[in-house]
């Protein structure tokens, strides 16, 4: 593993937030950091991942200038741990992430979603609204708070595509995919094949694995702590449902938002009606589709999403700038 990538060479820390919960996370800051005026990403990972899946991007993006907070977010890596699914909510989740941001003394900070890690974004929009500069959300697009509650089985069976939903939220899940870790991360860390339909369940053999072996080494010892963390984010519909309900969230994302959404063209999770939905919630939604390119895009696209997003967010510096002359 290349010092680039080595976990060891990223600057980690592990500290207790107003909210009472133990987390780890990696704070990497460029060298002309300048309290209250240099930007900071804070950056929320997906499942199965953990802060490395930013591994490519953070130093790249502290050369650009920009401060990059990547926490394993609960239940995953050195992060706290809880048994009961109702620890899981978003409501909860969103509130670590501000405390997060007391603890840094961050009044504001662009936040970075991927999977699950783009969902908790978008939430944090809600819950939080004054805390973002900015949000970049990859793979799953956004979808507003539902007045009726839609249980996961019922999803799957509208949407086959995400069938594997309803296997993860059940019990059952757990020890059997931490019975055959190796193999389950090595079936998911691969983009799929376009001529067949990728199935987890049946853990088909699909292409190349997109993590080398020392990555995969890595992403096993992170796992072997557990995996019942991590599935109980798909156990928390009910939860997230009654929670958005009582506080009355509104649909809408804030106007002047700006909001980027990156995803791959043969990412089977990603469907164009939810892309197109998003836009009458977003006002500053600016869509950007990687073709050729499945759902770990961090991985498969390196280069590219670190480049686009570098990009898209000097721009708006470059924008904020001309605003103020």
């Amino acid at each position: 593993m290349d010092y680039f990538t080595s976990p060891s060479s990223f600057n980690h820390r592990t500290e207790f937030l107003c909210t009472g919960r133990k987390y780890h996370f990696v704070d990497q800051s460029p060298a002309d950091y300048k309290k209250g005026q240099t930007p900071t990403l804070v950056c929320v990972h997906g499942f199965p991942d953990c802060w490395y899946g930013w591994r490519y991007q953070i130093k790249p993006w502290v050369q650009r200038g920009f401060r990059v907070v990547v926490p394993d977010m609960l239940g995953y890596g050195g992060t706290d741990k809880p048994q009961s699914p109702v620890e899981y909510s978003t409501k909860r989740l969103c509130a670590d992430l501000s405390a997060i941001l007391d603890l840094l003394d961050i009044s504001q900070a662009v936040f970075l979603g991927h999977d699950w890690g783009a969902y908790i974004v978008s939430r944090f929009a809600l819950w939080h609204p004054d805390r973002l500069l900015a949000m970049i959300i990859l793979s799953v697009p956004y979808s507003p708070p539902s007045l009726e509650y839609v249980a996961v089985d019922t999803i799957a069976k509208i949407a086959p595509n995400l069938s594997y939903q309803a296997y993860f939220e059940e019990e059952r899940s757990t020890k059997e995919i931490e019975s055959n870790l190796d193999t389950f991360l090595r079936v998911i860390y691969r983009s799929p094949n376009p001529t067949q339909r990728f199935k987890i369940s049946q853990l088909y053999k699909g292409p190349e694995v997109l993590a080398n072996l020392h990555e995969l080494d890595f992403y096993n010892k992170v796992f072997q702590q557990g995996m019942n963390g991590p599935l109980n984010y798909y156990r928390t519909a009910l939860y997230r449902h009654e929670e958005e309900l009582a506080a009355k969230l509104s649909p809408n994302l804030q106007p002047d938002l700006p909001v980027l959404f990156i995803w791959g063209t043969r990412d089977i999770t990603t469907t164009s009606s939810l892309i197109q939905k998003a836009h009458k919630f977003i006002p500053r939604l600016l869509n950007l589709a990687l073709e050729e390119r499945g759902h770990w895009i961090l991985v498969e696209a390196r280069d590219t999403i670190t480049e686009k997003i570098a990009q898209w967010l000097e721009d708006l510096v470059l924008e904020a700038q001309r605003a103020r002359l």
